[in-house]
């Protein structure tokens, strides 16, 4: 259980807050690969192949990189006790095979941790696009559309992206440190941030594991295990209003929401930037949220904006409140998260379905 009477600013997890200041040089946080990595990968994409053309048996021993995959280590390690997020440059995907593109990026995964399942079909590979969806429909998520996404986090340990070709116009990447929003509000508001310890309804937007209710519910901030974890999406808390069952949102709920969301947007502590083709995002989702502007996208089919998305489950992550397993299911480390449904079957489909 939380203990909201232990709350004391600028003083849970240093190592992991950072202020928009204190990452202003990209140099900092992005890693370019290597004429010899990017080699390294290519062969490695053919011993993958040569044992299966399936992602779902293709895991860290079939995809040897015995270079980069130190590198990866460390990468792991910044990325769970640490800053929380990276930017990796360089992987070809123009003019390339998705099934390349793919398959480097799934090796790659694999040494950050084991994929889960990102939605109700299964899909442990992710495609970013946008359908022509909207999310005035409640059962839509926003990564399907071409609006904006709005600070959030996603259900697993590690989340990545991996730029396959950016939009005409807009779709920045913006992330924050929850870290840092959590010790500005108990220094200013130390009363909403106390607010933010307990729990808030969040709707599932249609994928509803066997035995659930439509909502579950969760704090925003979780102390457990000597660790400050953040899970968050507001227009999921906003939209389980819809459910006559879930608890109101009453309106200290609602202005304890509206200042973390304040501080997410704030300058002083958002960093912003552009996803070039063959940029890989990993980010940390017990201590970063992100988001993402709308966008613009190109009239030809060929071109359209579209990112390849991983869910992993870091085999070194921190523990979790138990509270996690009502969205995680499992609070197993490097076994847990991903959204499993009745009928769901795990796959990794290269294409958007």
């Amino acid at each position: 259980m939380n203990d909201i009477s232990t709350l004391r600013p600028v003083e849970l997890e240093p190592a992991c807050e950072w202020t928009a200041k204190d990452v202003k040089d990209p140099a900092a946080w992005t890693e370019h690969l290597s004429s010899a990595e990017v080699a390294e990968l290519e062969a490695a994409i053919e011993v993958a192949r040569a044992k299966s053309d399936d992602f779902l048996v293709i895991g860290k021993a079939d995809f040897p990189l015995p270079t980069l995959g130190l590198r990866l280590k460390a990468i792991e390690k910044e990325l769970i006790d640490g800053r929380g997020f990276v930017l990796i440059r360089g992987l070809p995907v123009e003019g390339r095979p998705t099934e390349d593109s793919a398959t480097s990026y799934w090796g790659i995964g694999a040494y950050l941790g084991n994929p889960r399942s990102q939605n109700a079909k299964g899909h442990l590979l992710g495609h970013v696009r946008d359908l022509g969806l909207a999310t005035s429909d409640p059962n839509v998520r926003t990564y399907q559309t071409t609006e904006r996404q709005h600070f959030h986090t996603d259900s697993c340990d590690i989340v990545g992206l991996l730029c396959l070709r950016p939009a005409k116009r807009g779709g920045l990447s913006s992330i924050t440190s929850s870290m840092a929003i959590y010790n500005v509000m108990a220094r200013q508001r130390p009363d909403l941030v106390a607010r933010l310890f307990k729990p808030f309804p969040t709707d599932r937007r249609g994928e509803v594991p066997e035995g659930k209710k439509p909502y579950f519910q969760i704090p925003v901030y979780n102390d457990h295990g000597g660790h400050l974890s953040v899970i968050y999406s507001r227009p999921y808390i906003n939209s389980s209003q819809r459910f006559p069952d879930a608890p109101r949102l009453a309106p200290e709920d609602v202005e304890a929401l509206d200042c973390f969301d304040t501080l997410a947007n704030d300058p002083e502590l958002r960093l912003d930037m552009t996803l070039e083709a063959g940029d890989m995002q990993f980010l940390h989702n017990h201590t970063i949220l992100h988001d993402r502007t709308a966008f613009e996208d190109w009239p030809e089919p060929e071109k359209k904006r579209h990112l390849l998305r991983l869910w992993l489950a870091a085999p070194g992550a921190r523990p979790l409140a138990p509270v996690y397993a009502e969205r995680y299911g499992s609070l197993t480390v490097g076994d847990r998260g991903g959204i499993i449904c009745p009928g769901t079957r795990l796959h990794a489909p290269l294409e958007p379905v």
